[in-house]
């Protein structure tokens, strides 16, 4: 492959396109069932620290599925990603090893994400905990009543959500399978894919080591699904088992 611009859905491989339906589905339900009082998905399906009262385990899973209600934005980039580049990688791997893959390299997000959160917060962390069930469970109930306050206030609260560390394996996969292939920036800029990836990946690392309070991005996910991408590629490369199905 030498050239990949973005030419219309036309290509649609079955996995991509149940992961576009289904991401679209939760976050019209989302919104719905938030205006009209009945619940918030968020405080269920986002991934909050495994440490705070609002973890689940199924939330490692579902956060995939979760977006920003208040910015659409973060819903429509990851969906033109997925197709973007998910349809190239689908189409390589087949849907059960894509399938695989996307997982696999949201759950890593996840976890890189939650361990370098660990890191930084660890004294907040250790606070929270040398306090009583009820402290605890108060502290979480006001912060909760007012959308879990801000981030920089107390960050065990606020959660993870979005597709964004799984899009950023397929970014990483696209650009180990298909290196030279050409992608167009804002649809007329052309860039190889390798190195697209390397400046994104340098971007994502720099923001994520400076750490900018007001940033509310999970830089560390993204570089989590790049690295998880990566160590499964090569593992399936070494394995000999880069075989279509």
């Amino acid at each position: 492959m030498n050239e990949y611009r973005p030419g219309g859905f036309q290509i649609l491989p079955p996995v991509v396109k149940n992961l576009l339906i289904i991401n679209v589905l939760v976050y019209a339900a989302t919104y719905i069932l938030q205006k009209t009082h009945i619940v918030d998905l968020d405080y269920y399906l986002a991934l909050f620290h495994w440490s705070s009262p609002l973890f689940k385990p199924w939330q490692i899973v579902t956060h995939m599925f979760m977006h920003d209600q208040s910015n659409i934005t973060h819903l429509l980039f990851n969906m033109f990603a997925l197709w973007m580049f998910g349809s190239a990688i689908e189409n390589t791997l087949g849907p059960k090893k894509f399938l695989i893959f996307y997982f696999v390299c949201g759950i890593g997000a996840a976890i890189c994400y939650s361990l370098v959160f660990t890191w930084e917060n660890a004294a907040d962390i250790q606070w929270f905990h040398q306090l009583s069930n009820l402290q605890q469970h108060q502290i979480v109930d006001q912060l909760v009543a007012t959308k879990y306050g801000p981030k920089q206030a107390f960050p065990m609260v606020s959660p993870m959500l979005g597709a964004s560390g799984a899009i950023f394996g397929l970014l990483f996969a696209f650009g180990y399978l298909f290196p030279d292939a050409m992608i167009y920036l804002y649809f007329f800029v052309p860039i190889k894919a390798k190195y697209f990836v390397a400046i994104y990946a340098a971007i994502e690392l720099f923001s994520g080591i400076r750490n900018n309070p007001a940033d509310n991005v999970a830089h560390f996910a993204h570089i989590g699904g790049m690295i998880f991408a990566y160590l499964l590629l090569l593992f399936w490369k070494k394995s000999k088992r880069f075989v279509r199905y």
